[in-house]
């Protein structure tokens, strides 16, 4: 038997470093993809090194694991959370649920990579639909989708410093009311986003990109590339995005001639998982 799941890279619209303090954020699954083929055998784990692992510590049977994916590295778009989830569901196949997939991931990553990671990446990459955005409840951990607005249009670009995983963590970086602040503001602009045009959503991810610096997860680096880009005639905002330190850039343009030279934002279907025997 064969297995082969196919996990969306993650965008987060707005709502940064809020999932382990029980707020909310708007994301939806990209056009990015991770694909894990994963062919039982008889005997013997055939694979990556860290691929084997998270598949052992999954309770996953002998097999052949080959990965592919387009999904960026380091750059604040969650390969990890990509590769964990797609180890759980070619574990466990079509039973899941969707949800206990998201949080046997989360297990994983915290496990095998030491990754202190909350549930953004996955439950966006599990309950995101195609062409639109999810809102996600941390604190009751409920989805709620919603149709993207048509003048909605975003940009990646990327800083060009690249992250490594527990490279760092901003929660031994800041003070515990700094990080209350960003969390309670943050999840103000969430709740404001939802109703707004592309204007009102472009300052509001200028501001989150402010809050951002506050808590440490910013470079000077990527400051000052954020802020040329918040400059850039047609662009109504932009903002770090992930867990920081580097990483892409998501920024919102007033149409498609602007920055025409990166990729269009195209939401995608969620994470999910077909068998062959």
């Amino acid at each position: 038997m064969k297995r082969r799941a196919s996990i969306p890279g993650r965008i987060n619209i707005i709502g940064e470093h809020t999932d382990y303090a029980g707020g909310c954020s708007l994301a939806f699954a990209s056009q990015h993809r991770l694909v894990l083929e994963a062919e039982f055998v008889d005997e013997g784990y055939h694979g990556e090194p860290t691929v084997v692992a998270l598949w052992k510590e999954a309770g996953g049977p002998p097999a052949r694991l080959d990965v592919t994916s387009s999904i960026p590295i380091g750059k604040g778009m969650s390969s990890s959370a990509a590769l964990c989830l797609s180890i759980v569901l070619c574990v466990h196949g079509t039973g899941i649920e969707r949800q206990a997939a998201c949080e046997e991931a989360q297990r994983l990553e915290h496990v095998v990579l030491g990754t202190p990671c909350g549930l953004l990446d996955q439950m966006t990459m599990m309950h995101s639909l195609e062409g639109q955005c999810v809102l996600i409840d941390f604190s009751t951990k409920t989805t709620t989708t919603m149709s993207i607005p048509s003048d909605w249009n975003f940009r990646l670009v990327d800083s060009g410093i690249h992250r490594t995983l527990n490279s760092k963590d901003y929660r031994t970086t800041s003070t515990e009311e700094t990080k209350r602040l960003h969390v309670e503001s943050e999840n103000r602009r969430v709740e404001e986003a939802i109703n707004s045009d592309s204007e009102a959503l472009g300052k509001l991810l200028n501001e989150t990109h402010e809050s951002l610096k506050t808590i440490g997860v910013s470079t000077p680096q990527v400051d000052a590339l954020v802020a040329s880009l918040q400059s850039t005639e047609g662009v109504l905002g932009a903002r770090m995005m992930g867990g920081g330190f580097g990483g892409m850039i998501l920024v919102l343009v007033e149409n498609d001639s602007v920055l025409s030279d990166y990729e269009t934002m195209a939401p995608s279907r969620p994470g999910f998982v077909e068998e062959f025997f």
